[in-house]
């Protein structure tokens, strides 16, 4: 295996006004939390959003690490169905004093260049900025911030900077390059 250079940016919003929603898309698309914490679901979410841009961060976990994620007070899944199907999520966790990461968000490749993803990502940014009003004794939202990388889908960091997500932090790291996963093994073309 070789190493690539991976660029990691890091934006922010720190006012709920800093969110510039896009416009919602055409079609029957809804956003509804997964209130039930689902490892099974969660696992599918991940593996399916992030199969072909190299997420492999928790395809080793186990179900007790999963569960263990899935039920730490203020982290929360939003999950955008497409006429009832899954087409890609968002997972908010709340930190300390205020600050709320999107931890991952992104769209299942069937589902891409369809103004899904603007739309799931102001309607989760939002939610970051309400997540203590769901989560009594949670400190009010202070500061939303994801980071996004040069691995990630090639309209990412433009669609953060389009809902108002200001860049705080740019990094530079040699990784492993590794094959995309997929859902399942062979899932994408090499």
């Amino acid at each position: 295996m070789t190493n690539i250079p991976v660029t990691t940016w890091s934006l922010e919003q720190t006012a709920p006004a800093d969110l510039l929603p896009a416009a919602a898309p055409e079609g029957d698309v809804r956003i509804v939390r997964s209130e039930v914490p689902s490892p099974e679901f969660s696992r599918f979410l991940y593996a399916s959003v992030g199969g072909d841009i190299r997420w492999i961060d928790r395809l080793g976990w186990t179900y007790a690490r999963w569960q263990e994620q899935l039920a730490r007070p203020g982290t929360e899944t939003w999950v955008a169905h497409d006429r009832g199907t899954p087409a890609g999520y968002i997972e908010l966790e709340a930190q300390d004093d205020g600050v709320v990461e999107i931890a991952y968000f992104g769209l299942i490749p069937a589902f891409r260049g369809r103004r899904i993803g603007g739309h799931l990502l102001s309607y989760g940014t939002a939610r970051a900025w309400d997540l203590a009003e769901r989560w009594p004794g949670r400190t009010p939202t202070k500061r939303v911030w994801v980071h996004t990388c040069s691995l990630d889908g090639e309209h990412a960091m433009d669609n953060y900077q389009r809902r108002g997500f200001t860049l705080f932090d740019t990094k530079v790291e040699e990784q492993r390059e590794v094959p995309a996963p997929g859902p399942w093994a062979g899932a994408y073309p090499v």
